[in-house]
């Protein structure tokens, strides 16, 4: 069954609507709890939801990973929820809009944070903890987005979510502000 596991005191505004967020989350089929973000507008307008963000190990991990979402990250949510979506009436408080996450597609658009940014704002240690958050899927998506590995050396898919996490670390740390590029895709 679905949860609400945290609300954010801070709003998000996107083209002049403002909306609360919260993190969700359920414990999946095989014994994991995922966790997705769910964007409430404040107009009254349907309720919003993002992909899988997190995949936990177990309720305790999703609590902390729910608990740690900064403003950038919940902005990002809100863009990439704004894709078109089937719209769902506003849940009573406290209750999840959905039963689940939306559905995602089978690899990652493109990278859903800026590791340079987070760890420039908060350093290494805090950046690792950002990103052992998400998925494998997600972390190659940064890795690749942000040309911190080279496509044609790095077989990320067989690399675990702890390989991945350290690679893009010891990437940032290396490249700096000197050697930061924008993500692939985006200029």
């Amino acid at each position: 069954m679905a949860e609400v596991f945290h609300t954010y005191e801070q709003r998000v505004a996107q083209d002049g609507r403002d909306f609360v967020a919260r993190a969700c989350g359920r414990e999946a089929d095989d014994g994991r709890w995922e966790g997705w973000l769910e964007l409430l507008p404040a107009d009254g307008t349907p309720v919003l939801r993002t992909e899988r963000e997190t995949v936990q190990p177990n309720r305790t991990d999703l609590e902390y990973w729910a608990g740690g979402l900064g403003r950038a990250y919940l902005e990002g949510a809100l863009r990439r929820a704004l894709e078109p979506r089937e719209p769902v009436r506003q849940p009573p408080p406290g209750e999840p809009a959905y039963s689940g996450p939306a559905p995602s597609p089978a690899r990652p658009n493109g990278p859903i944070l800026d590791p340079f940014e987070l760890h420039e704002k908060y350093g290494a240690s805090r950046l690792r903890d950002r990103l052992r958050a998400l998925d494998p899927p997600h972390l190659a998506a940064i890795a690749r987005g942000h040309r911190l590995v080279d496509e044609r050396s790095a077989d990320l898919e067989r690399l675990s979510a702890d390989e991945l996490v350290e690679r893009i670390v010891a990437a940032v740390e290396a490249g700096g502000e000197a050697e930061r590029s924008v993500p692939a895709g985006t200029a």
